[in-house]
């Protein structure tokens, strides 16, 4: 690949080009999040509860229980009882 030829070039710099710009997007999207989370923090919210919620929710019903008993039989092991 010493050489690319000028149709291959437009390419790559297409490339290039979308993938700075959903980047950006990225990073808006991100501080959109931080602002939300402030936002719910402001109104009394526990931010670091609300992003285990998040992610409690993206998981599939199964392997969240599964986890939930996992995590409870730990717990116990511990003298931890919830």
């Amino acid at each position: 690949m010493d050489d690319i030829n000028p149709s291959t070039a437009g390419q790559l710099k297409a490339f290039i080009e979308r993938i700075e710009r959903l980047e950006e997007e990225k990073r808006t999207i991100a501080d959109d999040i931080k602002e939300v989370y402030s936002e719910a923090k402001g109104n009394g919210f526990d931010a670091k509860i609300l992003r285990k919620i998040v992610s409690m929710r993206k998981q599939d019903a199964n392997e969240r229980r599964e986890m939930e008993e996992i995590l409870e039989t730990y717990l116990r092991a511990l003298g931890m009882e919830i």
